[in-house]
């Protein structure tokens, strides 16, 4: 007996810290999107990315100590070989980003799960679309991240993506002027010198619980333990 409970006891060590979260993706946008990912720590989910028409959703496993992003592409046109190209958030023209990640403007949710997870939803590289992030079934603050209103309306003149006369993205106030202050870069490169904006500004007043610039962590990164996770565009 004792050579078997030394046995369940190492198949227990093997596998405690490794359980899966799950991940839903649900479309509540009235158009199809193909939401995309990519993976910093841990395997590619989904392949870098799919296709998820209005009002369905997709499960997926994510490992324990996995980190990543998701984010949604829209207005994508592929071919029968899966090449293509999208308005927002493509990824090398391909429907499986296989491992390249979403050109900005682009939102991001982002997650590194460890035994403490940590999650955010990130304008830091620009906005396409609302998304929000609803954690279940875990311990911890475990606070939802979400937002409703649509920011390419508010988006500045300078600022905005359009295509076929319609706004679809606005861009990060970085990726259009590319200058230290709003990349918070060189000597703007920390907590102390890098402050909001004004453009930053105008998406967090819209958004309070969006990561707006790089050192927005204090109103906008969360925390919760073995949770599950419902990321929900628009």
């Amino acid at each position: 007996m004792a050579k078997w409970h030394f046995l369940l006891l190492m198949v227990f060590i093997s596998f405690s810290g490794t359980e899966a979260a799950v991940f839903t993706l649900q479309n509540q946008c009235r158009i199809t999107i193909w939401p995309g990912t990519l993976s910093g720590k841990g395997p590619l989910l989904l392949g870098g990315g799919t296709k998820l028409r209005p009002g369905l959703s997709i499960t997926i496993d994510v490992p324990h100590q996995w980190s990543g992003r998701f984010w949604a592409r829209t207005g994508c046109r592929f071919d029968s070989s899966g090449k293509g190209k999208c308005a927002t958030g493509d990824c090398g023209g391909l429907t499986h980003c296989a491992g390249a990640g979403g050109v900005p403007p682009v939102t991001l949710a982002e997650f590194t799960l460890d035994n403490q997870n940590f999650y955010d939803v990130s304008l830091v590289d620009g906005y396409n679309i609302p998304i929000s992030i609803y954690p279940y079934g875990g311990s911890g603050d475990c606070k939802k991240v979400e937002c409703f209103s649509n920011l390419n309306p508010r988006c500045p003149k300078d600022l905005r993506v359009i295509t076929n006369g319609r706004i679809v993205a606005c861009k990060s106030a970085c990726t259009a002027y590319n200058t230290p202050e709003y990349c918070c870069t060189g000597a703007y490169g920390n907590p102390q010198t890098c402050k909001p904006t004004g453009f930053s500004q105008i998406f967090k007043a819209a958004c309070p619980t969006y990561y707006s610039y790089a050192y927005d962590d204090a109103t906008s990164t969360f925390t919760c333990s073995n949770a599950n996770y419902i990321i929900r565009f628009c």
